[in-house]
């Protein structure tokens, strides 16, 4: 049930209306079945994984709790909780890496002529969303073990928390500290939060159907061609999806946290305008948030962050991103991807006092509008040439297409008419156009003014109402519906 849905558009608002009239103490249970209905639309049967999930960490949980209060062995306590790890880890490895594995030992152990086969039966289709709700689960049990929250007794609350429905399949990944104790309080009907939970929904949808979806009409056709199509398409198409892969998540996202703020809850942002960040540092503050912070906390700072001196500093961001790579896709194009942002982060650090006194030797002043305008440039060209690593459908793949940009390498390309036809119709190149300017537009509206959602809303009745049909003539004029009106699906949905 994809949020660009038909189907979504008569799910929700039954849901919100049957909430509201619920009983208030009972209303986090209809929200759990709403749930479950919501990610039984997609695979009935795998509704279990989520189950089990739940069930595994809030076992867990009440475990831990048991062993700080002294009445459960701390050995035990280490092992129900190594064993929550494996079981969660194991499943997704199951569903998500294991011809991904099969594929490398056949690789390895072909010299010798042994060749490993996967039975018959451990045929899976990946199940939606597993990656994401298992590291929220995950995040709960161990923030119980280490004792920054207590334990959720009421289970059906932590089930809650696990599959609420706005950010279930997708994200953001949110924490138990942030999300639970919303759900310890029923919410009443509120004007301010539904009339900002639409807007957002309304922002979210633009984002899909009218940029992503028409970013994707003219960047996929290329990317099917491979290293066969111009060298100069291929560029444009990886700058293109750039912003299609940005639009697409962030669309998803904002959906997401409308859809939350609807109901009375509150979901953290999960992108902060990152192509207007002005170093590969600073584009990872701002990019699939919710994720980088994940990592910091459960990962990169355990591993010893940057406590241990700046090898193993770097060692570590290194070591993270790859691991990223890898939770984004079982392919290696993907883990390489990981690996590229790693590196240029290590290159980042490694080279800062080098850049700062080229600056001061320059007479550069960093605060200076030209120089942030540069810094915004060159990280976007750099974070863009690690996208191809995530677009190509492998790294052979990826390889042709950069060597194939650089030998055709020539922005007098732009000018001809053949660029020109890899838009198609003259409609849809000012579609895409008009897609990308209203993109840059709104970054910078929400990077210069603060709360710019809430201004819309307190303008008058004319202003507002004209933005609204506005927003909706765009969304039915120019938003791509694909064939017979099939919504597309969101990118992250395959993580």
């Amino acid at each position: 049930m994809p949020f660009n849905s038909v189907d979504f558009l008569l799910f929700f608002p039954p849901v919100v209306l049957a909430y509201f009239l619920w009983p208030a103490r009972w209303r986090y249970l209809w929200l759990l079945a709403a749930s479950y209905f919501f990610y039984g639309c997609w695979n009935a049967k795998y509704a279990i994984l989520l189950l089990f999930s739940t069930v595994a960490t809030w076992i867990t949980g009440l475990v831990l709790e048991r062993c700080r209060a002294g009445r459960f062995p701390r050995r035990g306590a280490d092992a129900v909780f190594a064993l929550c790890l494996v079981a969660n880890l194991g499943v997704l490895g199951l569903f998500k890496y294991v011809d991904f594995i099969l594929l490398n030992l056949n690789a390895l152990l072909a010299p010798a002529g042994v060749s490993l086969e996967k039975p018959n039966d451990l045929v899976f289709l990946l199940p939606v969303g597993i990656s994401f709700y298992t590291f929220q689960a995950l995040g709960y049990a161990i923030d119980v073990r280490r004792g920054t929250i207590r334990a959720e007794r009421n289970f059906f609350r932590y089930a809650l928390f696990v599959s609420f429905f706005p950010q279930l399949v997708a994200g953001p990944i949110e924490r138990a500290s942030h999300l639970l104790p919303q759900f310890r309080r029923p919410t009443f009907f509120h004007v301010p939060d539904v009339r900002r939970g639409l807007l957002a929904m309304a922002y979210g949808l633009f984002l899909k159907v009218v940029v992503a979806d028409n970013l994707a009409a003219v960047a996929n056709p290329v990317f099917a061609q491979g290293a066969a199509a111009h060298g100069m398409r291929l560029l444009t198409a990886t700058v293109l999806f750039a912003f299609q892969i940005y639009c697409d998540f962030e669309g998803y996202s904002q959906i997401a946290i409308g859809s939350a703020r609807v109901l009375g809850f509150r979901i953290d942002a999960n992108f902060r305008t990152p192509y207007l960040a002005g170093s590969v540092r600073d584009f990872w503050r701002r990019w699939h948030v919710s994720l980088t912070s994940w990592f910091k906390d459960y990962l990169y700072i355990p591993l010893g962050g940057n406590r241990r001196g700046r090898l193993r500093k770097r060692a570590n961001l290194v070591f993270v991103f790859l691991v990223s790579g890898l939770w984004h896709g079982a392919a290696w194009n993907f883990v390489a991807w990981g690996g590229a942002n790693g590196l240029l982060l290590v290159a980042q650090d490694a080279t800062e006092g080098l850049r700062a006194k080229i600056r001061r030797l320059l007479r550069i002043d960093p605060a200076s509008f030209g120089w942030r305008a540069f810094s915004v440039f060159a990280t976007f060209a750099l974070v863009d040439a690690t996208w191809l690593l995530f677009r190509a459908p492998d790294l052979g793949a990826a390889w042709a297409i950069a060597r194939r940009i650089a030998a055709q390498f020539d922005p007098l390309y732009f000018l001809t008419s053949d660029f020109a036809a890899m838009f198609g119709p003259p409609p849809r190149g000012g579609v895409v156009a008009f897609a990308l300017l209203a993109t840059a537009a709104c970054d910078l509206v929400r990077a210069r003014v603060p709360d710019a959602a809430g201004r819309i809303l307190r303008q008058g009745a004319v202003f507002r109402w004209a933005f609204y049909l506005l927003a909706l003539a765009s969304l039915f004029l120019l938003g791509a519906y694909g064939k017979n009106h099939e919504p597309s699906q969101f990118i992250y949905f395959q993580f």
